[in-house]
């Protein structure tokens, strides 16, 4: 079952269970494949599915940490649900460990030598880190490796 299909039917069990919150937040993410499709001219795989919720669950942490400064907890708690239904659909995160492994084969990969190189090891590691660890971290992490 694609993720897409997984969405869709989560999203019938939400409009039976009249789970208005569940709804919504599954519907936005719809919502923004479909955007992405029209845009692109293209069927988006799971892949790219997984980048349009990473893109959302970030832009939604993004607005959590704004309202918080700004005093308004309720519109932040709408988007710590958002954020926890979108999660649902996005594969276990990756622990520092395996973060640290995936980043020594590709490095072994590529021959990666210096900062140079990173573009090669990014190139390796994004695929399969996708979706699973903050993309900014692993860079930070890869810099310092290859630096």
């Amino acid at each position: 079952m694609t993720l897409i299909e997984r969405l869709k039917d989560e999203q019938k069990a939400a409009m039976k269970a009249k789970d208005k919150p569940r709804l919504g937040a599954i519907r936005l993410a719809l919502s923004a494949i479909k955007q992405r499709e029209v845009d692109e001219k293209i069927t988006l795989n799971d892949d790219d599915v997984l980048a349009v919720l990473t893109k959302m669950v970030k832009q939604r942490r993004d607005s959590v940490a704004q309202y918080e400064a700004a005093g308004r907890q309720d519109l932040a708690d709408v988007e710590h649900a958002e954020i926890s239904v979108l999660a649902e659909f996005m594969p276990q995160p990756l622990t520092e460990e395996e973060i640290s492994t995936l980043m020594d084969e590709a490095i072994a990969a590529t021959g990666a030598a210096s900062m140079q190189d990173m573009g090669k090891v990014m190139g390796v590691l994004k695929p399969q880190i996708q979706g699973r660890a903050d993309m900014g971290i692993v860079s930070k992490l890869v810099k310092t490796k290859l630096g």
